[in-house]
């Protein structure tokens, strides 16, 4: 009934999607997460609109791959689009680590999702908490909350990681357990604090002080996408999105909130699923 690709993001930037939070916790703005493993997500109707947006610009018949919005005063206006978006989530996280200096980080729930999504063959690997792949530079690593002992060298980890993303093979790839990555994920996040300052003082505006919070850069996600075989009477193919959307090869794109100030770009690659790992 459809045809299954998925995407992969890879920040150049510092990613923000969320929303602002009030003043019980900081006045800080949050991103989104997944409700299990705690980790930043871009919601699935982030990512469908911005197809959608750009694809407005230079498609006039862009609804029918993304559907009718609701008209005022004419009852069942919308119509179902033939492209379907999930939400995106963290494939690997970069870490600061001074042993290291940098080392990307998932866990077993994330890189399940992953398999799921880029093979047909459902056979998933068993990926255990602490393994590791790439050089390594002790039996340790050293994070801002303490240290960390290496398991096993997994030869595997190296088909986790897409080859066409920057400095695929350069740093360290580490599994950790589905109840750290949260902790370590907080810890990896981009912060910064933001303010307006009043037109004629040095001062901030009231209620105009706000802390950010954001996916660093070199974050990599992945998200699965479907189109059905058949849309009114016709087949479709998958390849045909992919050359009308303009993704017959990577294209940077901006998700997110704050594009102005540097925040949101990304490089997005699109793939079939099929029963290799790209």
């Amino acid at each position: 009934m459809y045809h299954k690709a998925y995407g992969i993001i890879e920040t150049l930037a510092p990613l923000h999607v969320g929303a602002s939070a009030g003043e019980e916790t900081g006045n800080l703005n949050l991103i989104f997460r997944d409700q299990f493993t705690q980790t930043g997500i871009i919601p699935g109707s982030s990512i469908r609109g911005r197809f959608r947006a750009d694809m407005r610009q230079q498609e006039k018949d862009f609804e029918r791959w993304y559907g009718a919005e609701a008209k005022t005063g004419e009852p069942n206006s919308t119509t179902e689009g033939i492209m379907k978006f999930e939400y995106a989530s963290i494939l690997w996280m970069p870490v600061y680590c001074p042993n290291q200096p940098v080392v990307r980080v998932s866990c077993p729930a994330l890189l399940k999702r992953y398999h799921k999504l880029a093979t047909a063959n459902m056979q998933t690997p068993t990926f255990k908490p602490y393994s590791y792949y790439g050089k390594k530079s002790g039996e340790k690593l050293f994070f801002n909350l303490g240290f960390l002992k290496l398991g096993d060298k997994d030869e595997n980890l190296k088909h986790y990681i897409p080859n066409f993303v920057s400095d695929h093979d350069a740093y360290l790839l580490l599994v950790v357990d589905d109840t750290d990555i949260s902790m370590i994920h907080d810890m990896a996040l981009y912060r910064q604090s933001r303010v307006s300052l009043e037109t004629e003082q040095k001062r901030s505006k009231k209620g105009a002080f706000f802390d950010v919070e954001a996916l660093p850069e070199g974050t990599i996600m992945t998200f699965p996408l479907a189109s059905r075989k058949t849309f009114q009477q016709e087949s479709v193919q998958l390849q045909t999105f992919f050359e009308v959307a303009g993704f017959d090869k990577s294209r940077e794109l901006y998700f997110g909130g704050l594009e102005s100030v540097g925040f949101g770009r990304t490089q997005v690659t699109l793939k079939e699923s099929n029963s290799n790992l790209a």
